[in-house]
């Protein structure tokens, strides 16, 4: 325990990491805040019975994501889902569109410019969702909620408008927040504010969990221990998995360097398990999100019900797959095959039995299928747990850290957020935050 508080007090011993995580800290402080100002116009005193809604169900998972934001009606209640749709079906575009492609290929500047197109699209989606959003809260708030139309006058369309592009500029501003703490803070701005209001309703979900249990009168608080036991060796295996990888030996050639010879040396490329990350299980669960948009046709109730109930076999079997078929996309997006035969060929190296050039990009490509395959299952298995949890009686809130998004971003995100603090302190000559002061990397090769 005293290394570890040495280990902390390395940190703020480093001027360049000091300033970032301070400053990464008081950005998130601003997000957090800012999901407490509800919308002009709502009174704030009336918003129980949509804080109810959005305690279950796929609301409930989009309130934990946007950190309670969405029921407390607050000016960050879209939060960045939109923007994790927009990025979504530009990378989608990608795979299908000739001029996307091209972009990929250009490097930074194509990566320039699918950025402001997913900026583009993001506006076109909250445009969207912003009526969609005002929609539910006249049907779940009573009439004398809305300020603004009762004691101002305002007429409902003018209403809803102003409101949208409220809801508009938070959703942006929030992910400025991002962009900041990317470039300036640590880790991936986006996934650390996505982790952030996932980690603020865990408070919430272990009062709940403890007072369900301590009522129980039939051995509630030993259910509770076993509860507890089981979570750690789901956050535990959640680690191996975000972490996993396999190792493919690449026999390098002679090579002469200078007047040095080096010759017989064996590498290893590191190709993972999970090369994908938590990003497949976000956008399945974004994708997941779509049938909220068809509830409110008549026709469409019916299934629109079945595919929103995350206990039911439909909407877990539909989220595994999709979940599987995200993990081979993304990976097909993040490993390029083509690349690191061109990098081996470049640096004289080689796989044994196999030709430098087609033959060296067939054989990665097939070896990466291979091992993306139970990658892509256990992440399936992973995302689908929480609905196990509850059908075992867990509670709903509480149910949500025993795998699915929430536990995956917490693990992927804290991992990599920590992998970056490590290289500042290896950099000068500390230890880092683990027991072996060094972390396997997560990155690629």
């Amino acid at each position: 325990m005293a290394n570890f508080f040495q280990t902390i007090g390395n940190i703020f011993k480093i001027e360049e990491l000091r300033k970032r995580v301070i400053y990464t800290l008081l950005l998130l402080l601003v997000y957090r805040l800012g999901s407490f100002i509800v919308l002009p116009g709502i009174d704030a005193s009336q918003l129980s019975q949509l804080q109810n809604q959005s305690s279950e169900g796929l609301l409930g998972l989009l309130n934990m994501f946007s950190g309670g934001a969405f029921g407390n009606a607050s000016i960050f209640a879209l939060g960045v889902m939109p923007y994790i749709s927009a990025s979504i079906v530009i990378q989608l575009l990608g795979l299908m569109v000739p001029y996307f492609q091209r972009l990929q290929r250009e490097g930074e500047s194509g990566y320039r410019k699918m950025n402001q197109w997913t900026r583009y699209l993001t506006i076109a989606i909250i445009l969207l969702q912003g009526p969609a959003y005002m929609a539910n809260l006249r049907a779940q708030l009573p009439s004398d909620a809305f300020m603004a139309i009762n004691i101002l006058g305002m007429s409902t369309f003018w209403f809803n408008f102003l409101t949208t592009l409220i809801l508009l500029g938070g959703s942006m501003f929030v992910m400025w927040l991002g962009e900041r703490i990317t470039d300036r803070g640590l880790g991936n701005g986006i996934s650390l504010i996505i982790m952030i209001g996932i980690i603020a309703r865990l408070p919430m979900a272990l009062v709940a969990e403890f007072g369900e249990k301590l009522n129980q009168t039939n051995g509630g608080l030993l259910v509770l221990v076993v509860e507890f036991v089981v979570l750690y060796l789901v956050f535990l295996g959640t680690i191996a998995l975000v972490e996993g990888t396999r190792k493919v030996p690449v026999q390098y050639a002679k090579r002469i360097v200078g007047n040095r010879q080096y010759g017989g040396v064996r590498q290893y490329i590191p190709l993972k398990v999970n090369a994908a990350g938590v990003m497949p299980i976000i956008f399945a669960q974004a994708m997941m999100l779509l049938p909220l948009v068809f509830s409110r046709f008549q026709a469409t109730q019916g299934l629109a019900a079945t595919l929103s109930d995350y206990t039911g076999f439909w909407y877990n079997f539909i989220f595994a797959i999709l979940v599987i078929l995200f993990t081979y996309f993304y990976t097909a997006v993040t490993v390029n095959p083509t690349m690191m035969a061109e990098e081996m060929k470049k640096n004289g190296g080689f796989i044994p039995g196999v030709k430098p050039g087609r033959q060296t990009v067939e054989y990665l490509d097939t070896v990466m299928s291979r091992i993306t395959l139970p990658g892509s299952i256990l992440l399936a298995i992973v995302a689908i747990l929480p609905a196990f949890a509850r059908i075992c009686g867990v509670n709903n809130q509480f149910a949500q850290f025993y795998g699915g998004t929430s536990l995956l971003i917490i693990v992927g995100v804290v991992l990599d957020t920590l992998q970056q603090i490590e290289s500042y302190m290896l950099m000068r000559h500390y230890d880092g935050l683990m027991k072996t002061g060094r972390m396997r990397g997560r990155s690629g090769m």
